[in-house]
Protein backbone atom coordinates (compact mmCIF):
# COMPACT_ATOMS: atom_id res chain seq x y z
CA UNK A 1 0.00 0.00 0.00
CA UNK A 2 0.94 3.63 -1.01
CA UNK A 3 2.41 5.28 2.59
CA UNK A 4 2.14 9.07 3.49
CA UNK A 5 5.66 9.23 3.91
CA UNK A 6 5.63 8.44 -0.12
CA UNK A 7 3.81 11.48 -0.94
CA UNK A 8 5.88 13.20 1.45
CA UNK A 9 8.83 13.26 0.09
CA UNK A 10 7.40 13.74 -3.73
CA UNK A 11 5.77 17.31 -1.96
CA UNK A 12 9.30 18.21 -0.86
CA UNK A 13 11.48 17.44 -4.00
CA UNK A 14 8.38 19.11 -5.71
CA UNK A 15 8.00 16.39 -7.93
CA UNK A 16 4.82 17.18 -8.69
CA UNK A 17 3.79 13.89 -11.35
CA UNK A 18 4.95 11.96 -8.56
CA UNK A 19 2.55 13.64 -6.02
CA UNK A 20 -0.80 13.22 -8.53
CA UNK A 21 0.36 9.94 -8.96
CA UNK A 22 0.66 9.09 -4.98
CA UNK A 23 -2.28 10.88 -4.58
CA UNK A 24 -4.37 8.88 -6.83
CA UNK A 25 -3.15 5.84 -5.62
CA UNK A 26 -4.05 6.79 -1.45
CA UNK A 27 -7.19 7.50 -3.53
CA UNK A 28 -7.65 4.08 -4.94
CA UNK A 29 -6.55 1.85 -1.50
CA UNK A 30 -9.81 3.95 0.15
CA UNK A 31 -8.30 7.03 1.59
CA UNK A 32 -10.01 10.05 2.51
CA UNK A 33 -8.80 13.09 0.93
CA UNK A 34 -8.61 14.65 4.80
CA UNK A 35 -6.57 12.43 5.86
CA UNK A 36 -4.22 12.81 3.17
CA UNK A 37 -4.02 16.75 3.74
CA UNK A 38 -3.04 16.30 7.12
CA UNK A 39 -1.21 13.10 7.48
CA UNK A 40 1.23 13.93 3.85
CA UNK A 41 0.76 17.08 2.34
CA UNK A 42 0.09 19.94 5.44
CA UNK A 43 2.92 18.20 7.31
CA UNK A 44 4.95 18.47 3.92
CA UNK A 45 4.66 22.05 3.56
CA UNK A 46 5.07 22.84 7.54
CA UNK A 47 8.48 21.29 6.86
CA UNK A 48 9.12 23.25 4.11
CA UNK A 49 8.02 26.19 5.96
CA UNK A 50 10.67 25.49 8.52
CA UNK A 51 13.45 24.54 6.10
CA UNK A 52 13.02 28.23 4.85
CA UNK A 53 13.23 30.25 7.85
CA UNK A 54 16.09 28.25 8.40
CA UNK A 55 17.18 29.12 5.21
CA UNK A 56 18.37 25.36 4.12
CA UNK A 57 15.56 25.82 0.59
CA UNK A 58 15.21 28.98 -1.52
CA UNK A 59 12.29 30.33 -2.24
CA UNK A 60 12.43 28.28 -5.30
CA UNK A 61 12.38 25.14 -3.76
CA UNK A 62 8.91 26.36 -1.83
CA UNK A 63 7.74 27.04 -4.77
CA UNK A 64 7.68 23.97 -6.20
CA UNK A 65 6.83 21.99 -3.69
CA UNK A 66 3.47 24.22 -3.78
CA UNK A 67 2.75 23.25 -7.15
CA UNK A 68 3.04 19.27 -6.28
CA UNK A 69 0.80 19.82 -3.23
CA UNK A 70 -1.29 21.95 -6.12
CA UNK A 71 -1.34 19.00 -8.49
CA UNK A 72 -2.27 16.41 -5.55
CA UNK A 73 -5.07 18.58 -4.56
CA UNK A 74 -6.23 18.02 -8.24
CA UNK A 75 -6.06 14.85 -8.30
CA UNK A 76 -8.11 14.92 -5.25
CA UNK A 77 -10.61 17.74 -6.08
CA UNK A 78 -13.81 15.58 -7.04
CA UNK A 79 -13.69 13.59 -4.27
CA UNK A 80 -13.85 16.73 -2.19
CA UNK A 81 -16.57 18.02 -4.21
CA UNK A 82 -18.73 15.67 -3.60
CA UNK A 83 -18.04 15.30 0.35
CA UNK A 84 -18.46 19.25 0.41
CA UNK A 85 -22.16 19.32 0.61
CA UNK A 86 -22.17 17.25 3.70
CA UNK A 87 -18.88 18.94 5.42
CA UNK A 88 -19.44 21.39 8.42
CA UNK A 89 -19.15 25.21 6.35
CA UNK A 90 -16.05 25.97 5.18
CA UNK A 91 -14.48 29.64 6.67
CA UNK A 92 -14.56 31.93 3.50
CA UNK A 93 -10.71 33.67 2.62
CA UNK A 94 -10.77 36.35 -0.27
CA UNK A 95 -6.99 36.89 -0.42
CA UNK A 96 -4.96 39.18 -3.58
CA UNK A 97 -1.49 41.42 -4.03
CA UNK A 98 -2.72 44.85 -2.68
CA UNK A 99 -2.84 47.42 -5.99
CA UNK A 100 0.24 48.39 -7.71
CA UNK A 101 2.36 45.33 -6.41
CA UNK A 102 2.48 42.83 -8.79
CA UNK A 103 4.71 40.31 -6.27
CA UNK A 104 2.25 37.37 -6.12
CA UNK A 105 4.80 34.48 -5.22
CA UNK A 106 3.87 34.50 -1.38
CA UNK A 107 0.57 34.66 -1.77
CA UNK A 108 -0.12 32.34 -3.89
CA UNK A 109 1.68 29.22 -1.89
CA UNK A 110 -0.62 31.19 1.26
CA UNK A 111 -3.41 30.83 -0.94
CA UNK A 112 -2.60 26.80 -1.63
CA UNK A 113 -1.57 26.26 2.46
CA UNK A 114 -4.69 27.55 3.27
CA UNK A 115 -6.89 26.02 0.89
CA UNK A 116 -5.36 22.49 1.98
CA UNK A 117 -6.52 23.11 5.67
CA UNK A 118 -9.62 23.61 4.72
CA UNK A 119 -10.30 27.41 3.81
CA UNK A 120 -12.27 28.31 0.91
CA UNK A 121 -9.83 30.67 -0.97
CA UNK A 122 -10.43 32.95 -3.59
CA UNK A 123 -7.56 34.67 -4.92
CA UNK A 124 -8.04 37.84 -6.44
CA UNK A 125 -4.46 37.77 -7.93
CA UNK A 126 -2.15 40.59 -7.77
CA UNK A 127 -2.65 44.47 -8.33
CA UNK A 128 -6.03 44.37 -7.19
CA UNK A 129 -7.93 47.51 -5.87
CA UNK A 130 -9.41 48.36 -2.08
CA UNK A 131 -12.76 48.49 -4.15
CA UNK A 132 -12.21 44.97 -5.58
CA UNK A 133 -11.63 43.49 -2.00
CA UNK A 134 -14.15 44.88 -0.56
CA UNK A 135 -16.33 43.62 -3.51
CA UNK A 136 -15.46 40.39 -3.67
CA UNK A 137 -15.26 39.70 0.23
CA UNK A 138 -19.24 40.63 -0.52
CA UNK A 139 -19.89 38.69 -3.22
CA UNK A 140 -18.07 35.41 -1.79
CA UNK A 141 -19.67 35.69 2.04
CA UNK A 142 -15.75 36.03 3.11
CA UNK A 143 -15.24 35.92 6.62
CA UNK A 144 -11.41 36.84 6.12
CA UNK A 145 -9.92 39.33 3.67
CA UNK A 146 -5.90 38.45 3.48
CA UNK A 147 -4.03 41.47 1.82
CA UNK A 148 -0.15 41.28 0.93
CA UNK A 149 2.33 43.76 -0.05
CA UNK A 150 6.14 43.28 -1.25
CA UNK A 151 7.09 47.05 -1.21
CA UNK A 152 6.69 49.49 1.06
CA UNK A 153 4.94 51.62 -1.76
CA UNK A 154 2.23 49.50 -1.65
CA UNK A 155 1.46 48.12 1.99
CA UNK A 156 0.44 52.33 2.69
CA UNK A 157 -2.58 51.25 0.27
CA UNK A 158 -3.58 48.48 3.06
CA UNK A 159 -5.17 51.22 5.29
CA UNK A 160 -7.18 52.50 2.82
CA UNK A 161 -8.73 49.46 2.76
CA UNK A 162 -9.35 49.41 7.09
CA UNK A 163 -10.98 52.77 5.81
CA UNK A 164 -13.13 51.80 3.47
CA UNK A 165 -14.39 49.47 5.65
CA UNK A 166 -15.51 51.56 8.48
CA UNK A 167 -17.03 54.25 6.42
CA UNK A 168 -19.40 51.53 4.71
CA UNK A 169 -20.31 50.16 8.22
CA UNK A 170 -18.45 46.66 7.24
CA UNK A 171 -15.62 46.26 9.64
CA UNK A 172 -17.22 43.88 11.90
CA UNK A 173 -18.28 42.11 9.07
CA UNK A 174 -14.80 40.80 7.63
CA UNK A 175 -11.61 39.78 9.76
CA UNK A 176 -8.74 41.40 8.02
CA UNK A 177 -4.94 40.14 7.75
CA UNK A 178 -2.05 41.49 6.12
CA UNK A 179 1.20 40.11 5.20
CA UNK A 180 4.22 40.33 3.30
CA UNK A 181 7.85 41.31 3.88
CA UNK A 182 7.78 45.06 4.56
CA UNK A 183 4.81 44.73 6.81
CA UNK A 184 5.39 45.07 10.47
CA UNK A 185 2.87 43.05 13.07
CA UNK A 186 3.10 46.55 15.26
CA UNK A 187 1.80 48.44 12.03
CA UNK A 188 -0.57 45.71 11.17
CA UNK A 189 -2.21 45.97 14.30
CA UNK A 190 -2.07 49.68 14.22
CA UNK A 191 -3.90 49.98 11.18
CA UNK A 192 -6.69 48.20 12.41
CA UNK A 193 -6.02 44.60 10.66
CA UNK A 194 -7.41 41.82 12.82
CA UNK A 195 -4.05 39.56 12.05
CA UNK A 196 -0.86 39.82 10.47
CA UNK A 197 1.54 36.71 8.73
CA UNK A 198 5.02 37.33 7.70
CA UNK A 199 4.78 34.66 5.23
CA UNK A 200 3.28 31.11 4.21
CA UNK A 201 5.14 29.86 7.32
CA UNK A 202 3.04 31.51 9.52
CA UNK A 203 -0.59 31.73 7.65
CA UNK A 204 -2.32 28.94 8.14
CA UNK A 205 -1.69 28.99 12.39
CA UNK A 206 -2.86 32.93 11.95
CA UNK A 207 -6.10 32.02 9.74
CA UNK A 208 -7.35 29.15 12.15
CA UNK A 209 -7.11 31.43 15.48
CA UNK A 210 -9.09 34.09 13.54
CA UNK A 211 -12.02 30.84 12.79
CA UNK A 212 -15.36 32.47 14.49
Amino acid sequence: MTSFQELFDAVIKGDDTAAAAITKKLLDDGIEPSKIINEALAPAMAEMGKRFERLEVFLSDSLLAADAMKAAMKVMEPSMLLKKSSAPEQEVVVIGTIEGDVHDIGKNIVATMLEASGFEVHDLGRDVPVATFITKAQEFRADIIAVSALMTTTMYNMPRLIKDLRDMGLKDKFKVVFGGAPVLPEWATEMGADGYAKDFTQAVAVFKELKR
